[in-house]
């Protein structure tokens, strides 16, 4: 298993790279900026890239996922009935992506966005167990992602509750590699750390603890925070649906 963690200010996000040196294939997911440094992390660690997998449509940046699946000759992953230009690799609940001993198993996690994925991840060398659990802007450490910015906030809201008893029932040693950290716009109450695991987010994080889908909801629809600066535009040319202004 070979994993490298990218921490990005302006945007805040987190990219990763990850996959098998043995078998030379790897992955990257939600990436942000110049393709440069995937690449090069790649070459470094002796992976060819066979997938960039965006979580979902960002609304708070513009993705470099298919200009990186462009230059890397991999394909671009996305949930397959997210409302984007093709081409696509498009993914179901359940589907596998193979990289040598390492696989990815994928999980639809709507709330944040309808599109939205999360990504079980095995190191077969290791175990057969899932290892940890990429989770894009839907659980972060200390809080949810908002769920506004692609829906209404209470149809985001009881799409992600039903994300949430899914994301609960996985072990709680279970590691938490979400998608931002604190600064980010798409939290209220995120930590500057940017791993976890299921166990501590559930004893102490407010959102992902709430049992009740009443106050569950009433909660993410309380206090919402202003969009980031032209999200609908955002998401619009993340999926390929126009172009960025010059």
């Amino acid at each position: 298993m070979i994993l490298r963690q990218f921490l990005h200010t302006e945007p805040v996000a987190i990219s990763y790279l990850l996959g098998c040196g043995g078998k030379s294939s790897g992955a990257v997911v939600d990436p942000v900026g110049d393709v440069a440094p995937y690449l090069d992390a790649a070459a470094k660690t002796g992976m060819r890239l066979l997938y960039v997998i965006d979580t979902h449509i960002h609304a708070d940046h513009v993705s470099s996922g298919r200009a990186l699946a462009e230059a890397s000759g991999a394909e671009y992953v996305l949930f397959h009935e997210a409302e984007v230009a093709p081409p696509i690799h498009g993914v179901r609940d359940g589907d596998m992506l193979e990289l040598g001993n390492v696989t990815v198993e994928v999980m639809h996690s709507p709330g944040h966005t309808p599109e939205h994925i999360s990504l079980l991840v095995r190191d077969r060398t290791r175990s057969e167990e899932p290892w940890f659990v990429m989770t894009g802007h839907t659980l972060m450490v200390g809080d949810l992602g908002r769920t506004e910015l692609a829906s209404s906030a209470e149809e985001g809201a009881r799409f992600l509750f039903r994300t949430v008893q899914r994301l609960k029932a996985l072990p709680d040693h279970l590691e938490i590699l979400p998608g931002a950290y604190s600064g980010s716009v798409c939290g209220k109450s995120l930590s500057g750390k940017p791993t976890s695991t299921i166990g501590f987010e559930k004893r102490n994080n407010k959102a992902f603890r709430i049992e009740d889908e009443e106050a569950f909801v009433k909660l993410m629809t309380t206090d919402i925070p202003p969009p980031p600066p032209g999200a609908a535009e955002l998401r619009a040319l993340n999926a390929g649906t126009t172009t960025a202004r010059t």
